[in-house]
C-alpha cells in the first residue's frame, strides 16, 4: 500500500500540486499511488467472472485516483491513501453497476443451481455441499462455487450504496473501515451479532480455507502472494477462496434468516 508523502521529492510534488496543480507533479503523484489502484483491482476482481477485464477495472480505478487527487483536502484529518482507497474502490464498483457484466448464461446457471440446492436440502434436510450440487447437475464443483459467488457479488452491487458522492473525510473513513453507522446503538448490536455469526461460520471451514481468507482479508495479501506462502498455484488459491465464500454465504444466509 502506498504511503502519504512526508518529505523530499514526495513533499515537493505535493506542494506543487496543491499550490498550482502542476502537471508534472500530478503525474508523479499518480505514478506513486498507482499501487493503490492495482491493489483494489486485484481484490475486487477475485469475485468477478474471467470475462471482466482487469484493464477495464484499472481504468475505472484510475478515474477514482485522479478524482481523489483533485478533491483531496490536506487540512482535513485523513491520510491521502485512505481517502484515495475510498474513491478508487467506489469508482470501480460504480463502473461495474453501470455494466451488466453478469452474462445471461451465468444468471440462468445460477437459477439452476439454486433450484438444485433447494431440492437437495428438502431431500436431505441439511445444508448440502457444492460437491453434492455439482454431482446432481453434472457440473464441476468449482463451476458451482464460482457461479454462485458471481451472482452473490452482482446482487450485493445492485443494493449497496457507494457513498462516493460524499466528500466528507469522516464518511470516507467509515466506508473504508466498514462502519457506516458509527454511533448508532442498534447498528452496533447488529454488527456485533453479525461478527459473531461470521466467526462461527469461519470455524466451520477447513484449515486451508481459513488460512486463505485470513491472508486475503486480514493480511490483505493478493491471491498470487497467498499462493507463494502456501506453495500452491494462484488458480488453486482462487478455487479455495471461491469455495470458502460459497460455504460462508450458505451458512450465514441460513443463520441470519
Amino acid at each position: 500500500m502506498a504511503e502519504e508523502p512526508k518529505q523530499g521529492e514526495e513533499q515537493k510534488d505535493w506542494d506543487l500540486w496543491l499550490k498550482s496543480r502542476d502537471p508534472e507533479a500530478g503525474n508523479a503523484l499518480v505514478k506513486r499511488y498507482m499501487p493503490l489502484v492495482s491493489f483494489h483491482v486485484q481484490r475486487i476482481a477475485a469475485g468477478l467472472p474471467r470475462n471482466v477485464s482487469k484493464e477495464d477495472l484499472k481504468s475505472l480505478g484510475m478515474f477514482g485516483l485522479l478524482d481523489s487527487l483533485n478533491k483531496f483536502d490536506p487540512s482535513r484529518e485523513l491520510r491521502f491513501d485512505t481517502y484515495a482507497s475510498f474513491r478508487i474502490r467506489g469508482a470501480i464498483l460504480d463502473g461495474l453497476r453501470k455494466e451488466d457484466w453478469l452474462s445471461r448464461g451465468t444468471r440462468e446457471k445460477a437459477k439452476k443451481i439454486e433450484s438444485a440446492i433447494e431440492s437437495l436440502e428438502q431431500k436431505y434436510l441439511r445444508t448440502v455441499s457444492p460437491k453434492e450440487v455439482a454431482l446432481e447437475l453434472g457440473m464441476e464443483e468449482t463451476e458451482v462455487c464460482t457461479t454462485m459467488n458471481e451472482q452473490f457479488f452482482a446482487n450485493v452491487l445492485s443494493i449497496e450504496e457507494t457513498g462516493t458522492d460524499n466528500d466528507e473525510p469522516e464518511a470516507a473513513s467509515r466506508f473504508v473501515s466498514g462502519d457506516r453507522n458509527a454511533g448508532q446503538p442498534e447498528s452496533e448490536l447488529e454488527k456485533k451479532e453479525t461478527v459473531k455469526e461470521l466467526a462461527e461460520a469461519i470455524c466451520a471451514l477447513s484449515e486451508k480455507e481459513q488460512l486463505v481468507l485470513s491472508l486475503f482479508y486480514q493480511e490483505e495479501c493478493t491471491l498470487t502472494e497467498i499462493g507463494e506462502v502456501m506453495g500452491l498455484s494462484t488458480s488453486r488459491i482462487s478455487q479455495i477462496h471461491s469455495k470458502a465464500i460459497y460455504k460462508l454465504r450458505n451458512i450465514l444466509e441460513k443463520r441470519l434468516l
